[in-house]
């Protein structure tokens, strides 16, 4: 990792009082939130820019469906390694370098695809997109366990995670509007120039650790145990890391997350085109009949940190269950119901609703919360690694499973195979997640016997 991205040495702590600590905190804080929130959603804006732009591509004959699922597969595919390798870096850099640079040239790669038309030259940039948006998730992850209590965290995780259906909201509406008046193009370059202005703030915006500002952990300047005693320490960040990787509840929630994944990118991903074809809308209102998609996957997302801290005291696996059998129906209805606009729109809403809460369980803080917390940018890169594999493997398969027939030089897409695809996926979701109904909390890797780490006998100690 080059030096420019690691995080600074930790600086004396601050001669100041108590309140007065508390009071730079919170100003921080509330930067450092604002430019994860901001910052994160541009990510998306980026990111579900194809997913507008295909039927348009396709119609131009710029490409072919197939060379779209090779586009998608290939995006997902380094971005699932880069998930995992960025994840583990996460937890030694300098988040607001790491990020607001990543953004800039993910932006620029978004620019470059607006201004070509050359098949394999788009899913080339666009894979090498897919490692630069990977700088994403497990660095808002770690930066919000470095400036947030546990008491903060739920509330401030959830809030976050509902960003992305910000982005996705921005992307529905303006660049669907942008495609639709000055075509497809238009929508990859817009992405990007908007893209790279939010990276610019957010380089001034996010921080690196309290420490280096010679501020103290977050529970201890609100009056909370400290969770981590060194903080700073590579060698305990690598034990730490490793251990996560020998957890069975980590691989089941991993797991879990991938199938979730698989219809939560299949909508991003085909949604537009389906509700074209399928359903009979334009380019236009399909994008503005998916911004119920974002708008209540936002609120999803947001109620899901505050419902499991305040009613469920913290149990993170009630609401999931109560979150995918909502996907579920809203699945069934979307697929199966009655053509017709406003039981699309319910349909949509309850599919986004539960994806926005499942994405903060799954994805990140459930799995956060059970393991050590110097290693949460490891434990969203693994399970980041899973989901986006899958979500790699979602994009070709869901490619094959679209059948297309041309009629009278036009070409229709039928999407009757793919349903049981992405639906089954969710219900595989729903089932692996239960199986770790009952996992405990690890606070420490020295409470864990070395033979239930899964480590030698000398890399963990049993507390007496």
């Amino acid at each position: 990792m080059l030096s420019f991205f690691k995080t600074r040495p930790d600086q004396p702590a601050l001669d100041r009082p108590p309140e007065e600590v508390r009071s730079i905190y919170k100003k921080m804080q509330w930067q450092v939130f604002l430019g994860l929130v901001f910052g994160y959603a541009m990510f998306y804006v980026v990111r579900l820019v194809l997913g507008v732009v295909k039927k348009p591509m396709l119609d131009a004959g710029v490409v072919t469906v197939e060379e779209l699922g090779l586009m998608g597969s290939a995006f997902f595919f380094t971005y699932a390694f880069g998930k995992f390798s960025n994840g583990f870096l996460s937890d030694y850099a300098h988040i607001g370098r790491f990020m607001s640079v990543s953004l800039a040239l993910s932006s620029i790669c978004a620019i470059i695809m607006g201004m070509n038309v050359a098949g394999m030259f788009f899913v080339i940039c666009w894979a090498v997109n897919g490692w630069f948006q990977s700088v994403g998730s497990a660095p808002s992850c770690v930066s919000i366990f470095q400036w947030f209590s546990p008491t903060q965290r739920g509330s401030r995780y959830s809030i976050w995670g509902s960003s992305r259906s910000l982005g996705e909201a921005i992307t529905w509406i303006m660049t669907s509007s942008l495609v639709a008046f000055l075509g497809w193009k238009a929508g990859f370059i817009g992405a990007g120039i908007a893209s790279l202005a939010a990276a610019l703030g957010m380089y001034f915006l996010l921080k690196d650790r309290p420490q280096t500002y010679g501020l103290p952990d977050p529970a201890s300047a609100f009056g909370e145990e400290a969770e981590v005693k060194k903080q700073n320490d590579p060698k305990e960040t690598r034990r730490a890391q490793l251990f996560i990787l020998t957890q069975k509840t980590v691989w089941l929630i991993a797991f879990a997350c991938a199938a979730m994944y698989v219809t939560r990118y299949a909508i991003t991903s085909w949604a537009v085109l389906f509700m074209q074809e399928v359903k009979g809308y334009s380019l236009l209102d399909a994008g503005f009949a998916m911004t119920a998609y974002p708008t209540a996957g936002m609120v999803g997302a947001i109620l899901s940190g505050l419902v499991s801290d305040k009613i469920f005291k913290g149990n993170r696996h009630i609401p999931t269950l109560l979150y995918g059998l909502v996907n579920l129906a809203g699945l069934a209805l979307m697929f199966w119901g009655p053509n017709n606009r406003i039981v699309d729109a319910v349909a949509l809403s309850m599919v986004g609703f539960a994806i926005g809460g499942l994405v903060v369980f799954l994805a990140g803080l459930t799995a956060c919360d059970l393991m050590p917390k110097n290693a949460v940018g490891a434990v969203k890169g693994f399970i980041g690694l899973c989901s986006y594999l899958a979500s790699s493997m979602q994009e070709y398969v869901s490619s094959k499973l679209i059948r297309v027939t041309e009629v009278a030089g036009v070409k229709h897409y039928d999407f009757g195979d793919v349903h049981m695809f992405w639906f089954g996926a969710s219900v595989v979701s729903l089932l692996l997640a239960l199986t770790v109904w009952n996992a405990k909390k690890v606070v420490s890797i020295d409470e864990v016997k070395p033979q239930e780490a899964g480590l030698p006998a000398n890399a963990a100690k049993q507390k007496s």
